[in-house]
């Protein structure tokens, strides 16, 4: 059994360990929590690139103590040529899951890091450079690193359809041989792109010489992105949604990520005053309130610019106390929803000041469109595709509009003083498992390292499943699995430590100064304190 990582220093936590230990070196040195972030945001690229990378985007919560918590928004829009014109004058009734077409909104990751760093300048009296920060992304990136259980696993999966999108072989399936576990995957122009910015600044990724590079390419490949849509872009400062849950306080990003459903969810389920974890109430409990905050988020949440109402009408308590009693203790709501699947990673540091940082960066589906660009090396994403051609749709494609975001960074100010990072991957899953995490540890008591380890579910369709049931790890407790089933659920068991639930994380300081943290072991990640 994983223990929970303790520490008095500083913590990180990351779902693969060169992430954690380049971040936590950044906090030996002294580096801020902030700073840890973009080193590990920079390696995770490097070593997990089928789920996150330079060519995605990425959302932050940097909450200092006695501070209001900040929010970055580091979401793309869509080209200004991307609409639903374009795509039927090339013949196409949907926009494609994959190929340069695919690639149809602005990269948003790298004005994240900007954004972050920013912010962090004024708090921070002996700021790290860029190359210190890149340090270890770039020597992964350079010497390699072994391909991963995951990023092994995922490309054999995706070989078929993403083989003829223009790069992704070069990489993936190098010599016509699929890459394995324990081979050395380097990326040589992934690692010449970092060293660039941290001479130019991270500003070249959008009006620089990278950005003519990246718009070059972009075109010669059929993406409608040009470099105008790249100079257009910056990251969005702005605060986090909040929500009381209980006696505590837990905060998310507006839309158009989906938090407004992660924290309806925990909202719900503390208004249905269930006394123990892990029994029929628990599970059944958290899967209603899912439901009801999926009703709302589908009918309303997407770029906010295009909301008919705000997202802090659905917080209000009037509302969620309908929603809850609308909630059947003790049977199910029939449930036909569809949602895409997604990849994405969650980091969390804190540093020795109390600086919290929760953080989540995505391609979207898994290799983002396939796209790999030939000068830069850059995996571009497919968050493009969660737009409808449909007009009416509440994310109709329209140019320079943002798309719809399943990823979003927790984070949890709690009654006794406690102050909580936590997060995962998982699109459709994520909302549910960090109701599981927290619920577990914050509500009902349970380690933290238990929490994020235990059995968990899944509503909905995910990782390319066409199922829309609720799968279960085969972990749970059987009386519990048949309770849900007799309520009306349909359960599909799945195996015990499923990648598909999410590679979750989470890191909670204590006013004692004691850090506690967390990571998955359905990941390759790892929490590392000091």
């Amino acid at each position: 059994m994983i223990e929970t990582r303790r520490a008095f220093r500083g913590m990180v936590t990351a779902p693969h360990d060169l992430a954690a230990r380049a971040g936590m070196r950044i906090l030996e040195e002294g580096g801020s929590a902030v700073e840890a972030m973009v080193a590990m945001a920079a390696a995770i690229a490097v070593v997990y690139p089928h789920m996150n990378g330079l060519g995605g985007d990425n959302f932050w919560i940097v909450a200092r103590p006695g501070a209001a918590p900040i929010g970055i928004d580091a979401c793309g829009a869509a080209a200004g040529l991307a609409s639903p014109d374009y795509y039927r004058a090339a013949g196409q009734d949907a926009i494609p899951a994959r190929g340069p077409q695919a690639a149809l909104t602005v990269a948003g990751a790298v004005s994240g890091w900007q954004a972050a760093l920013a912010l962090d300048a004024g708090a921070n009296a002996r700021p790290l450079p860029l190359a210190r920060l890149f340090e270890d992304a770039i020597g992964h990136a350079r010497d390699g690193v072994p391909v991963s259980r995951t990023l092994a696993r995922n490309a054999a999966a995706k070989r078929a359809e993403l083989e003829p999108v223009p790069g992704f072989s070069s990489v993936y399936t190098p010599g016509g041989r699929l890459v394995e576990v324990g081979d050395r995957l380097t990326q040589p122009r992934v690692a010449a792109t970092l060293e660039h910015l941290a001479r130019a600044g991270l500003d070249d990724f959008y009006r620089g010489d990278l950005a003519r590079s990246l718009a070059g390419d972009l075109e010669a490949a059929g993406a409608p992105l040009r470099l105008g849509d790249l100079e257009r872009h910056r990251a969005l400062t702005l605060p986090p949604l909040s929500v009381a849950v209980g006696p505590h306080r837990v905060f998310n990003m507006p839309p158009p990520t989906q938090g407004l459903a992660s924290l309806m969810i925990l909202a719900l389920y503390a208004r249905l005053g269930v006394a123990e974890g892990e029994g029929f109430e628990h599970l059944h409990g958290l899967v209603e309130a899912t439901k009801q905050a999926f009703i709302i988020r589908d009918r309303h949440v997407g770029d906010p610019a295009y909301m008919s109402r705000p997202a802090t009408d659905f917080l209000a308590d009037a509302l969620l106390d309908d929603l809850a009693g609308r909630i059947d203790r003790a049977r199910a709501l029939p449930w036909p929803h569809v949602a895409p699947p997604g990849d994405t990673v969650w980091l969390g540091a804190i540093d020795r000041d109390g600086t919290a940082v929760s953080f989540i960066q995505s391609v979207y589906w898994e290799f983002g469109s396939g796209l790999v660009l030939p000068e830069s090396g850059v995996t571009w994403q497919n968050r493009g595709t969660s737009f409808s051609l449909d007009s009416n749709h509440c994310n109709a494609l329209q140019p320079n509009r943002r798309p719809f975001h399943t990823i979003q960074p927790a984070y949890a100010e709690l009654a006794d003083g406690r102050r909580m990072v936590y997060g995962t991957m998982g699109g459709e899953g994520q909302p549910q498992t960090q109701a599981a995490v927290f619920s577990r540890h914050v509500l009902h008591g349970m380690p933290l390292q238990a929490a994020v380890s235990a059995p968990r579910w899944l509503l909905g369709r995910t990782w390319g499943a066409s199922a829309t049931n609720l799968k279960i790890e085969s972990r749970v407790d059987p009386a519990v699995v048949s309770a849900l089933v007799a309520a009306g659920h349909e359960v599909e068991t799945v195996g015990a430590y499923e990648e598909m639930m999410g590679h979750a994380g989470a890191i909670v300081l204590s006013p004692s100064g004691l850090f506690e943290g967390a990571a998955d072991p359905r990941s390759d990640g790892a929490a590392m304190g000091f």
